[in-house]
């Protein structure tokens, strides 16, 4: 189903571009100390880095997107991971070919 939150998380470019660096992490981010790419998700400091704003600017737009379910964060340590919600990500595409 689609929803408002979806619909604003959808409508940003850079939203749009930190889910596209997500479906292939390794491809896009470096190695990381503490997280594993593929099974625990980016740090919100490579994100930051790889769209050259600051971390509290990229933190909004990755709680945007978790908001909608887009994305789930977890926790290491002091630090958050992001990676993509793809059966959510996939019902939403689903909602997308739907009659409207």
């Amino acid at each position: 189903m689609l929803s408002i939150a979806v619909l604003k998380a959808l409508a940003s470019e850079r939203r749009l571009q930190i889910l596209q660096w997500l479906r292939d992490p390794t491809t896009h981010f470096p190695p990381q100390a503490d997280g594993d790419l593929e099974r625990d998700g980016v740090c919100v400091l490579f994100i930051a880095d790889r769209l050259g704003v600051s971390q509290p600017t990229a933190a909004e737009h990755l709680k945007i997107l978790a908001q909608a379910g887009l994305i789930e964060g977890k926790r290491i340590k002091q630090w958050t991971f992001y990676r993509r919600d793809e059966a959510r990500i996939d019902e939403i595409k689903q909602a997308f070919r739907g009659d409207w």
